[in-house]
C-alpha cells in the first residue's frame, strides 16, 4: 500500500506527518510524506521557529512526484491540519489528480477544527474550507464528535445523535465516517468511545479514558485506520486495530510522564495490535 500524506512535520516531537509516517511504514505502508510546514515542533508550547510553507511550494512538490508517474501507484491520499485556505486548494487539486492516474484511490480527510474544550483553534477560513469544498471530496472523515456536529450543524451526544450526524456528513460526500471522541452522556465514567459509520452499517468500541492530553494522537489515528481501512475494507477490523495501538501508544505516554507521544517506543503496538477491546455494532 501507498499512503501520500500531506500535513505538517515538526523537528521535534510527534505530530502531523511526524506523527503518522513512523506508525505507517511499521505496519507495512509505503508513504511518501509532503509537508505544509517545517516547525521546531508543535504550537500547543506557545513558541516556535521555522517557516510555513508556501502553497505553490506543497504544490511544487506534489507536481515533481506526479512526474516521476507515481500517482497511478497511490491507494490513498491523507491530510489532516490545514493552516491555510491556499493549502486546501492545493490538497484538493492533487486529491483529483491522484484519482485521475488511479480512479480506485481514496481520500481520507482529518478535518481539524477544535474540540468540545478548547472550540474551534483553527483560522476562521479553515472551518468553511472543510465544510464546503474539502469535505465533499473525501472518502473517509476522522473528526472528533465536536468536529462532526459543527460540519453538520448538530450537537451530537447520545449514540443515536452521533449516528444522524455521521449520516448527514455522509450526505455531504464521503461514505466512511470515523468519530474519534465519542462522549456520551450515559457512558460509564472514566470511558471514551470511538465510533465508524459506513454503508455496511456502525460499530463502536469504548476504551478508558487517561487523564491526559496528546497532540499527535488524532493524527496517528487518521493515519492507522486510513491504512487498515484502505487495506481490508472492513470498518470494525480497522476500528479495533486501530484503537488498540492507540491507546497503548497513549498508555505508554503517559506511564512515561513525558509531553510528547512515545512513538518509537509503541511501535510493536502499531506492528501487533492487542486487539483488547470489543467493537460492538450499533447499527
Amino acid at each position: 500500500m501507498k499512503i501520500l500524506s500531506i500535513q505538517s512535520a515538526v523537528a521535534y516531537g510527534h505530530v502531523g506527518n511526524s506523527a503518522a509516517v513512523f506508525p505507517l511504514q511499521r505496519i507495512g505502508v509505503e508513504v511518501l510524506p509532503v509537508y505544509t510546514v517545517n516547525f521546531s515542533n508543535h504550537t500547543g508550547y506557545g513558541a516556535w521557529r521555522g517557516p510555513l510553507i508556501a502553497p505553490e511550494d506543497v504544490a511544487a512538490v506534489l507536481l515533481g512526484i506526479e512526474e516521476r508517474g507515481v500517482f497511478g501507484e497511490i491507494d490513498a491520499v491523507l491530510s489532516g491540519y490545514q493552516g491555510g485556505a491556499g493549502i486546501g486548494d492545493v490538497i484538493i487539486d492533487a486529491v483529483a489528480r491522484v484519482k485521475a492516474a488511479n480512479p480506485s484511490a481514496i481520500y481520507a480527510c482529518d478535518p481539524v477544527m477544535g474540540n468540545a474544550k478548547s472550540g474551534c483553534f483553527v483560522a476562521p477560513a479553515i472551518p468553511e474550507l472543510l465544510r464546503e469544498r474539502v469535505v465533499p471530496v473525501a472518502d473517509i472523515i476522522t473528526p472528533n464528535q465536536f468536529e462532526l456536529g459543527f460540519l453538520t450543524g448538530t450537537s451530537p451526544a447520545t449514540i443515536e445523535e452521533t449516528l444522524a450526524s455521521a449520516d448527514l456528513a455522509r450526505a455531504m460526500g464521503p461514505r466512511t465516517v470515523l468519530v474519534t471522541s465519542v462522549e456520551r452522556p450515559d457512558r460509564e465514567d472514566g470511558t471514551i468511545e470511538m465510533m465508524v459509520v459506513d454503508d455496511r452499517g456502525a460499530w463502536i468500541v469504548q476504551t478508558p479514558l487517561l487523564p491526559m492530553k496528546a497532540n499527535g494522537s488524532g493524527d496517528v489515528t487518521a493515519a492507522l485506520f486510513t491504512a487498515h481501512y484502505g487495506s481490508t475494507g472492513d470498518a470494525a477490523d480497522a476500528l479495533a486495530r486501530t484503537t488498540s495501538s492507540v491507546y497503548d501508544l497513549l498508555a505508554k505516554t503517559h506511564e512515561s510522564g513525558e509531553r510528547e507521544l512515545q512513538l518509537i517506543e509503541s511501535q510493536e503496538f502499531y506492528a501487533h495490535p492487542r486487539m483488547q477491546f470489543t467493537v460492538r455494532q450499533v447499527r
